[in-house]
């Protein structure tokens, strides 16, 4: 699961940029914050798919271990998000069933804080390792894991006190964790565990906290507007059919869209993609001979054209990435005609360049995990 390491890494490279030690003859010397916290959750597993309805037997339990580096508004991108933290999350799963076995996880996440900073949203990305993946002789129950490796997206809303007595505090909230293996090895039904947590929290040096810096005078999000960019992009990855067995193989994306940077936070684009799926291929020629009552002759083209609309929520240097698009050339039916794409990018070379790793799904099916090298012109 190289590719889902990469889109960790990605996360905790920018976490690693924000380190370099700086200073701004306005605000000093950068502090650097921190905090920990540890929490118990309990859960169940949503049956998103019939399929896995026997794998859903007890309530799965689990402890994470969080590492929050706290900012206070010394870099611009700090003020706009007001005040954020990020990073990093390591997780324990016990999934209460014997087919699933336990899961350990390890996340790059961001904090965004709301109402006073008593609400946070926290989001993780990373990756996780299966106990008991699929095999079909000693585990062939299990069709949610395909993989021992597998990627792993957490959501938390949480109510938040810090530093209520001596830099000690505590959260209670909800949260869903997802574990898949985005299509790179049969089979991958995926896992949603919806649950509660609650745990404490310690604000390291907490008498010595700076003081939160606003939004400078004349200091706007808009300022950062841009004319309209062309940007053209190349992306590859590996991925499988959901026949079992049928083999990995690689696939190609290339696309070009245009963007407009409209404020410091927001960049919205449209484009196309063009998809060369050789799985895609391997696929409508089994779907040929095993099912010839479909009328398929096992020779439709296996590539397909799409059109997107996109959006980019900007970090400094990184960029979340949501895209929702639609296939204009779809010669044979497979899952349906709208995909979706979310991911992380990295800006290089004054944002003339950039790499990322997005997920590419047909609503909550992904269909593979896309590296990406691009330029924007």
């Amino acid at each position: 699961m190289k590719h889902k390491l990469l889109l960790a890494l990605l996360v905790l490279s920018y976490a690693a940029f924000g380190q370099i030690p700086s200073s701004n003859p306005d605000f000093g010397i950068e502090q650097r914050p921190f905090s920990i916290e540890a929490d118990y959750f309990y859960g169940s597993i949503l049956e998103h798919n019939p399929d896995i309805s026997h794998l859903i037997t007890g309530h799965p339990r689990g402890v994470t271990l969080t590492f929050n580096r706290k900012t206070y508004g010394f870099k611009a991108w700090e003020r706009f998000h007001r005040y954020p933290d990020w990073g990093v999350t390591a997780a324990y799963q016990n999934m209460q069933n014997e087919h699933l076995g336990e899961v350990f996880s390890a996340y790059g996440h961001y904090n965004f804080y709301f109402y006073n900073r008593h609400l946070v949203i926290r989001l993780g990305q990373g990756i996780a390792y299966a106990t008991d993946p699929y095999d079909e002789v000693d585990n062939p129950k299990n069709n949610a894991y395909g993989t021992t490796l597998l990627s792993s997206t957490f959501l938390k809303l949480n109510y938040v006190r810090e530093n209520v007595w001596r830099g000690f505090g505590f959260h209670a909230g909800i949260d869903i964790i997802h574990y898949s293996n985005a299509n790179l090895r049969a089979p991958n039904n995926s896992t949603n565990t919806l649950g509660v947590n609650a745990g404490v929290s310690y604000l390291f040096d907490y008498e010595n906290f700076p003081e939160y810096i606003p939004v400078q005078d004349g200091e706007k999000s808009s300022v950062y507007a841009e004319p309209i960019k062309y940007n053209f992009v190349f992306r590859f990855g590996l991925n499988e059919s959901d026949v079992l067995g049928s083999g990995q193989s690689p696939f190609y994306v290339f696309s070009a869209f245009a963007d407009k940077r409209i404020n410091y936070k927001s960049t919205l684009q449209a484009g196309v993609d063009v998809f060369v799926l050789p799985f895609l291929k391997d696929y409508v020629e089994y779907r040929a001979i095993a099912f010839p009552e479909d009328g398929g002759t096992g020779t439709e083209d296996h590539k397909r054209v799409g059109l997107f609309i996109g959006h980019e929520l900007r970090f400094n240097k990184v960029a979340f990435v949501s895209q929702l698009g639609y296939y204009v050339y779809y010669p044979f039916e497979f899952e349906n005609r709208v995909y979706n794409r979310l991911g992380l990018k990295r800006y290089f070379f004054d944002d003339r360049y950039f790499a990322g790793v997005t997920v590419k799904a047909h609503w909550a099916k992904a269909e593979g995990v896309e590296f990406s090298l691009g330029i924007r012109l």
